[in-house]
């Protein structure tokens, strides 16, 4: 049987990897441009990775970190910009909360919840 099929967001994409790359695409943009404007879906599903790679940068130590961010961001440029900028500016603070969500418009066309991530 196949209970909570939909479980988890699919983004109409059929294989892991595709959803797998917008994520990282979205996440290297998140961090080099410290905001992104993007579907509501979209923003939801890389809240959780921002926050883990945060807490990352700040508690692991730095060979090891350095390891598991490059696995989730695209560009040496974006985990500078997380290690040097903004990693630093949450040390010692909770575990999760460094975004917000504000929604601005529906998207013409398909009438999407468009948003804007950004740093809190």
């Amino acid at each position: 049987m196949r209970h909570n099929v939909k479980k988890h967001l699919k983004f109409n994409r059929k294989d892991f990897q595709h959803r797998k790359s917008m994520q990282r695409n979205l996440l290297t943009s998140f961090f080099l441009h410290k905001g992104i404007k993007t579907t509501e879906k979209k923003a939801k599903s890389i809240v959780p990775m921002i926050d883990k790679l945060i807490n990352t940068a700040n508690t692991r130590d730095e060979m090891n970190a350095i390891r598991y961010v490059m696995e989730y961001l695209f560009t040496k440029d974006a985990s500078l910009e997380l290690f040097k900028n903004v990693a630093p500016k949450y040390k010692g603070k909770k575990t999760s909360g460094f975004t917000r969500i504000v929604p601005i418009k529906y998207r013409d066309g398909d009438n999407a919840k468009l948003v804007l991530l950004e740093l809190v």
